[in-house]
C-alpha cells in the first residue's frame, strides 16, 4: 500500500492492514515529518520498540567515514536528563534491553520490554537518540573502542572477505567502504564533525518510529509526542523524506581480483558479481535461484563441495540489495591447498545453471524455502518491528504478509532461468584473504 505524505501542519494515521498472520498496522505521520508505525499483538507480553534513521555508511563523505557509527556509539552515553548509566540500568532494571547498529543505508536504535514498560522504553530511548550531549570525554571513550572493534574485525579474515568483495565491486563509493570508518578516519574525527553530522542528518523527516507486540497506536504516538517535545527533534512542520532515490544507479567496476595476503589456519573466498537493486522485480525469482544454488544443505553449492568433496566446512550464496545496486556472491572457506578446487566448482556450477537453468523441483524447493523463512521469521516482535520500518524507510509502503507470499508462489521456472541466463553469466569478481601472494588467482 502507498504511504502517501500528508499536507505539513497535522498529525494523520492510517490503518495500512489488519493482517491475520499478525496483528492490526496503523501509521502515523506527525506534523514534523516523523513517522510512526505499530502493530498491535495483543497475544504477546512483550514490545520491541525501534527508532530507525535513514542515515548510513554511504552517506558520509570521505573524511567522514565512519561517523554513523561512531555517533551510534555515542547516543547511549548520555543527555541532558540522563547519564549513560541511568540509560542502561533503567530499561536493564525492568528485564529490558537495548542495542543498536549501523548498515550502509540506515541505523536503528531499539529496545525490548515487557509490554508493561513501553512508556519507558519510549522515553529513554526517544530522549538518548533525540538529545544527546555527545560530551568531549565520551567522543575519545569511543573512540578508542571504536578502534578496538576495528582491530578486532581485522582479526577475523571471515569478516574481512566480505569487505574486501564491496570494495572490488564498488571501488572507492561509499558502498564500498567500511561501515565501522578506517583507523586514519576514525582517530582525527573531532567532536565538532560528529555534532554537525548528527543535526544536519538526524531530522524527523528521515526518522521512523516502530512497534510491534502488545501495545495501543494511540498511546504510542501520544508518548512518542510527549518523549520528543522540547528536544531537537520537536521541529517545525515538515514532509516525511522521500525513501532513497534509486537513480542513478551506483556505478560498479569492471571485475577484478584482490587478494588480501594474511598467514590464516583456513582461505576465504568470495566469488560474485553485481546484481538487482532492491525494488526491482525480480528479486523475488533471485531469493528463489538464491536458495537453490547456495541457500541450505540442500542447496547445489553445499551438496557438490561441502557433502560430496568435503573441501568446505561452510559454502554459501547470498544476495544483498541497496536502493540502486546489490550483488549476488558464494562465499566459501576452505583450507587453502583446496580453493583453486572450490572454486573451479563454484564457477563450473554458476556456468552450468546459466546455460541450462533450474529444475521444476528445486523451483518448488527455492520458493517454499523463501516462503518458510519469511514466515517463520515473523514469530517474534523485534522481527515485526524491524519489516515495518523496512517497508516504511526502504520501500514506501508495507506488502502485507499475503501479498508477498503471492509474490513469491507467482514466480515461474522461465523468470529463474532467465535471470540466471543474465546473473551468471556476468564477470565476476573474486575476493581472498588468506596465505596468497597479492598477485595470485589472477586468472
Amino acid at each position: 500500500m502507498s504511504s502517501s505524505s500528508p499536507a505539513p501542519g497535522r498529525a494523520v494515521t492510517r490503518t495500512l492492514s489488519d493482517d491475520p498472520l499478525g496483528g492490526t498496522v496503523r501509521r502515523t505521520v506527525l506534523p514534523s515529518g516523523l513517522r510512526v508505525l505499530s502493530e498491535a499483538i495483543p497475544a504477546m507480553r512483550s514490545v520491541s520498540f525501534g527508532i530507525w534513521v535513514a542515515v548510513g555508511s554511504r552517506d558520509e563523505t570521505g573524511p567522514q567515514a565512519g561517523a554513523a557509527h561512531f555517533l551510534e556509539h555515542l547516543l547511549f552515553k548520555g543527555t541532558r536528563k540522563r547519564t549513560a548509566l541511568e540509560i542502561s540500568s533503567e530499561i536493564e532494571a525492568v528485564g529490558g534491553e537495548t542495542n543498536a547498529f549501523t548498515t550502509k543505508e540506515y541505523t536503528c536504535y531499539y529496545a525490548r520490554v515487557l509490554d508493561e514498560d513501553l512508556p519507558l522504553a519510549i522515553d529513554v530511548m526517544c530522549d538518548a537518540v533525540a538529545d544527546s550531549v555527545l560530551a568531549e570525554q565520551d567522543v575519545e571513550t569511543e573512540r578508542g573502542v571504536i578502534l578496538e572493534e576495528i582491530a578486532m574485525h581485522d582479526d577475523e579474515p571471515g569478516d574481512e572477505v566480505h569487505d574486501l568483495f564491496a570494495r572490488a565491486i564498488y571501488g572507492d563509493h561509499p558502498l564500498g567502504r567500511l561501515i565501522s570508518g578506517t583507523e586514519e578516519t576514525v582517530t582525527p574525527m573531532t567532536r565538532r564533525q560528529i555534532q554537525g553530522f548528527y543535526r544536519r542528518r538526524y531530522t524527523p523527516p528521515q526518522i521512523v518510529i516502530a512497534a510491534a507486540g502488545n501495545l495501543d497506536h494511540a498511546a504510542v504516538v501520544k508518548l512518542v509526542r510527549q518523549a520528543l517535545r522540547g528536544t531537537p527533534l520537536d521541529t517545525d512542520p515538515a514532509a516525511p523524506a522521500p525513501h532513497r532515490s534509486t537513480t542513478p544507479a551506483v556505478r560498479t567496476k569492471p571485475a577484478a581480483t584482490l587478494v588480501e595476503p594474511k598467514e590464516t589456519e583456513q582461505a576465504h573466498v568470495i566469488l560474485g558479481c553485481p546484481a538487482i537493486d532492491r525494488t526491482d522485480d525480480r528479486r523475488f525469482a533471485l531469493g528463489v535461484l538464491n536458495n537453490v544454488l547456495g541457500g541450505g544443505m540442500s542447496s547445489r553449492l553445499f551438496q557438490e563441495i561441502r557433502e560430496q568433496r568435503g573441501l568446505a566446512y561452510s559454502v554459501y550464496s547470498y544476495a544483498s540489495q541497496y536502493a540502486d545496486s546489490g550483488v549476488f556472491a558464494v562465499y566459501a572457506g576452505c583450507a587453502p591447498g583446496k580453493v583453486d578446487e572450490v572454486l573451479d566448482l563454484t564457477r563450473a556450477e554458476l556456468a552450468r545453471v546459466a546455460a541450462e537453468g533450474i529444475t521444476e523441483a528445486e523451483l518448488a524447493r527455492g520458493k517454499g524455502m523463501s516462503k518458510g523463512s519469511f514466515v517463520l521469521g515473523l514469530e517474534d516482535t523485534g522481527s515485526r518491528m524491524s519489516r515495518l520500518a523496512k517497508g516504511e524507510l526502504l520501500y514506501g509502503n508495507l506488502m502485507p504478509v499475503d501479498e508477498l507470499l503471492a509474490r513469491v508462489d507467482a514466480v515461474t521456472l522461465a523468470d529463474v532461468n532467465d535471470l540466471a541466463a543474465e546473473l551468471l553469466a556476468r564477470p565476476m569478481s573474486l575476493a581472498v584473504v588468506g596465505p596468497f601472494d597479492e598477485g595470485a588467482f589472477t586468472r
